[in-house]
């Protein structure tokens, strides 16, 4: 019992080495794919620069107006209002929003001017302050949120979305998928992923039929249980299976038995087909980021429904689409719901995107390992070279490299991605690392071979406050980094901050125990 208490620094070093190894190679943890199914030997992650992928870096567009007054208006009302001031806009486009300190009028049509909102802002009636390019902080979190959903939706592993700050106070969407095709993840992110059901019904206009479009009946908001997109049982085509939420149901109800499409016997539409938009029937209208993706009418049993009222006690139906793959589409975009802006893809505002192919992450993966093992040697060669005593510089060794497993083990364990940064922070926790442990040796062995546990003890206190001033500084020094949206930085800064978390509380420690062990003869 008093050994296990006299060294419970080594065992605490061994426990959270099996702790590591758990994390490294349980196919339990995180979910993960069993080992061995994704070519891999552990539960590491590695990002895109060591698997290959595709980084896109864009601004979101848009201006945005300050202090607005809003005039006892609600923000819809005001999105409405001011929509209708701009060209080729909606109120989808316009983003009001009541603020804690200000109100603020976002539009996020591509080629919007500061001028422009200005305009229309006075043309409404609302009276404002500065108007500046950018959006708000609430819609780029927004954006995140949204971008992320759609990459999990897609089954994009590995995906990471991003707010990213430059120095000059710049805000950039930072999106990273690895082992994709550049096109892929363009065509993910690159709309705003808006769906919405518009009714396109002929009417009589001074005796003359014309035809009306009803746009918006339903929208993202309003769908609930959205199902999976499945191939058509009968012809071509597939369909997204979808529930309407209650209040819009018995709206879209009362709108569809007015504009006629709930007729007996239902409605023919060939809205689609060349030059018949202008003989159809009524029809219900799936437009996808602005553009009528399908059109179809309606069955005569489900016209009864809606004739009858009673359609919207049970309100469900499904999305028609041409092909699977525009269904899919579809219920990635109900599901994660639509972006609150574009992402400024053109880049003229510095949006870049790039691709790296998964050879070359393979090539940097190698590369990051020989420099890894070089680093080793080198510490090796030196801290032998210096002490010429196995019993002080093997444990020095194996403790150093104790700390990189167990910082991986970490890393297994949260799903963190590894990238160049991160390996970068490994071999700064190796170098500072050893560093601490020779400050130990130093002070411990600055008179000769200590044999007193009394004397040993002293000399490693006065060894370890110094490491622990030293930590602070790193931690104090390396924290801006870590919190800021800094894109790479932000890993090499975490990654080197927990490692001196973990040698000041675990493996320091735990070489001044092994040291004392095999130093002094009263252990």
């Amino acid at each position: 019992m008093s050994t296990l208490r006299d060294n419970w620094r080594v065992i605490f070093l061994v426990v959270a080495i099996l702790l590591s190894t758990f994390a490294l190679f349980s196919p339990t943890i995180g979910g993960q794919t069993p080992i061995g199914e994704d070519n891999s030997a552990t539960n590491l992650q590695f990002g895109l620069q060591l698997d290959g992928g595709t980084r896109i870096r864009a601004p979101l567009v848009g201006v945005t107006a300050e202090d607005v007054e809003f005039e006892g208006d609600s923000d819809r009302v005001v999105e409405r209002q001011v929509a209708a001031q701009l060209d080729g806009a909606d109120a989808a486009d316009v983003i009001a929003r009541v603020g804690p300190e200000s109100n603020t009028v976002e539009v996020t049509i591509e080629n919007a001017t500061t001028d422009d909102l200005a305009a229309a802002l006075d043309a409404a009636g609302y009276a404002h302050g500065e108007v500046r390019e950018g959006v708000t902080e609430t819609t780029r979190a927004e954006t995140v949120r949204v971008l992320q959903s759609k990459i999990n939706e897609a089954g994009l592993s590995g995906g990471t979305v991003q707010q990213v700050t430059t120095a000059t106070g710049e805000h950039f969407i930072l999106v990273e998928v690895p082992n994709r095709d550049q096109s892929d993840v363009v065509d993910l992110v690159g709309e705003r992923g808006t769906v919405q059901i518009d009714i396109y019904y002929p009417t009589s206009q001074n005796g003359t039929r014309v035809y009306e479009t009803r746009e918006a009946v339903l929208t993202q908001a309003d769908f609930t249980s959205i199902g999976t997109a499945q191939e058509s049982q009968v012809g071509s085509g597939a369909f997204v299976p979808v529930s309407v939420r209650d209040e819009p149901a018995q709206e879209f109800q009362t709108a569809v038995v007015e504009t006629g499409l709930a007729q007996n016997g239902g409605t023919q539409c060939t809205y689609m087909e060349d030059g018949r938009q202008n003989t159809t029937e009524g029809c219900l209208l799936l437009v996808v980021n602005g553009e009528v993706v399908n059109a179809f009418g309606m069955s005569d049993g489900l016209a009864d429904t809606m004739r009858a009222g009673e359609w919207a006690g049970a309100p469900s139906f499904q999305l028609q689409t041409r092909n699977t793959s525009e269904a899919q589409e579809i219920a990635i975009n109900l599901r994660a719901g639509a972006l609150p802006a574009k992402l400024d893809l053109s880049g003229e505002d510095s949006g870049t995107s790039s691709y790296i192919s998964p050879s070359q992450g393979e090539s940097f993966k190698f590369n990051s390992l020989i420099t890894g093992i070089i680093a080793v040697l080198a510490v090796a060669g030196v801290v032998f070279i210096r002490y010429g005593k196995p019993q002080v510089a093997l444990p020095m060794i194996v403790t150093g490299l104790s700390e990189v497993y167990v910082l991986l083990g970490f890393a297994a364990a949260i799903g963190y991605p590894l990238d160049l940064s991160v390996i970068a922070g490994f071999i700064a926790v190796i170098g500072t690392g050893v560093d601490d442990l020779i400050i130990i040796a130093d002070e411990v062995m600055a008179e000769g071979t200590v044999k007193s546990r009394k004397v040993f003890q002293s000399r490693f206190r006065r060894a370890f406050w110094v490491i622990g001033a030293a930590a602070a500084t790193t931690i104090i020094a390396m924290s801006p980094l870590a919190v800021l949206s800094l894109g790479d930085l932000q890993g090499f800064a975490i990654f080197t901050i927990l490692g001196v978390i973990v040698g000041v509380l675990v493996t320091r420690p735990a070489y001044g125990d092994i040291l004392r062990i095999l130093l002094t003869e009263d252990r």
